[in-house]
């Protein structure tokens, strides 16, 4: 397994934010994790980013987590937030070259094996014509592809992705997933995802599971987890879920 999630809890300023969630994630899947608002979703991420305290046990690709170091985590998960922090001026070659911190020795240069990293990543990408421009005066899509091609530059085999098409238009959140399942079957890459869109979410995630008041409530591939009976208990919803030709597509329904 590339995650294995064992009973985890989270508390953040007092309050149990994840409580008791196991998962796991197996090499080269795609699993989304969904829910209402306040669910926990993002702070089970940061868990398993190494970002936040947590209760019970979580292994990365057979290590626990628990006794990796700051470097070798991040040899290991990339994260994309769903805001990153993008120092001002920064222009986009030094953006993805910061991918590459974890092989670099402190005080140390980068070398030239770093710098055909962040190549390839731009490359890939499509973003080498970008290399020079500062990341303000790039368009939503772009930022986020060049926040991708830094998490690809890091050399991470697992990719976690905290709402990544959060205030894309619908054209640029169909470009950055399918870039996204693209990488993914290029290997090696495994992605945790955690999204609103379900509609979207069903048609990408191998697996999904459902988070309601910190607890999974739900598991399994999209068409087990996206029904209407659950989306209608857990997020309040009135939807009609329709089979498409990737997944399920859940449409709104209005009350009369």
């Amino acid at each position: 397994m590339s995650v294995e999630i064992r009973d985890v809890g989270v508390d953040l300023d007092g309050s149990e934010i994840v409580r008791g969630v196991s998962l796991t994630v197996a090499e080269g899947e795609w699993v989304t994790v969904i829910g209402p608002n306040g669910a926990g979703k993002s702070t089970l991420l940061r868990a398993v980013g190494g970002l936040v305290r947590f209760r019970g046990t979580i292994e990365l690709f057979g290590r626990s987590s628990a006794v990796l170091s700051r470097r070798d985590r991040a040899r290991l998960v990339a994260m994309v937030t769903q805001d990153p922090v993008v120092p001002p001026g920064m222009v986009v070659l030094d953006y993805v070259l910061l991918g590459r911190t974890p092989y670099i020795r402190p005080l140390g240069r980068e070398s030239a094996a770093d710098l055909a990293a962040v190549d390839q990543a731009l490359s890939r990408l499509d973003l080498t014509r970008f290399a020079a421009r500062r990341l303000e005066s790039l368009s939503g899509g772009e930022r986020q592809r060049v926040f991708l091609a830094r998490a690809l530059a890091q050399g991470a085999t697992l990719l976690l992705l905290d709402e990544p098409t959060t205030a894309l238009d619908i054209g640029h959140q169909q470009e950055v997933l399918e870039l996204v399942d693209q990488l993914r079957r290029d290997g090696p890459l495994t992605v945790l995802a955690t999204m609103h869109d379900l509609s979207i979410a069903g048609e990408f995630a191998d697996r999904m599971v459902l988070l309601s008041g910190g607890r999974v409530a739900a598991a399994g591939t999209p068409r087990e987890v996206l029904t209407e009976q659950l989306l209608a208990r857990h997020y309040g919803a009135r939807v009609r879920v329709v089979d498409g030709d990737f997944g399920p597509l859940v449409v709104p329904v209005r009350s009369a």
